[in-house]
């Protein structure tokens, strides 16, 4: 049971690994230099891959305290991961080279590919049978 509730975590952390692959692989086919960014990528999927687990976990919690309000729960998660999202991302909103433009791109694509499977590790969890 317990390997069961945790599993969705290492699942997050495979989806992490091999999206940061790609998206490394990708900048260098595309010849970006992703160098000068004000945070790094590895920095982003870092803070991104603990926001999400760390939301899981408090997912889990009020699972076993109340399976009513899992979906308000994890909708107060994603407020304040785009709250945190923000205050990470405004020096980047700021500066207005061409730089920030790919860096801004940068970062809500792995925002939003972060938001997507935690969306659906929730839904898993919603749909299970308590």
């Amino acid at each position: 049971m317990l390997l069961k509730n945790y599993k969705p975590i290492l699942q997050l952390f495979l989806f992490a690994l091999f999206v940061y692959v790609l998206h490394k692989l990708a900048f260098l086919i595309l010849k970006v230099n992703f160098q000068n960014f004000y945070y790094s990528i590895e920095f982003l999927y870092l803070i991104f891959f603990g926001i999400s687990a760390l939301l899981y976990l408090i997912l889990l919690v009020v699972k076993k305290k109340n399976f009513q309000i899992i979906g308000m729960a994890f909708l107060f998660g994603t407020f304040t991961q785009m709250l945190i999202g923000y205050l990470i991302l405004r020096p980047v909103l700021e500066n207005k080279t061409e730089v920030a433009i790919v860096e801004k791109s940068n970062f809500f694509i792995t925002f939003i590919l972060f938001l997507l499977f935690e969306t659906l590790l929730t839904i898993r969890l919603l749909n299970e049978k308590h």
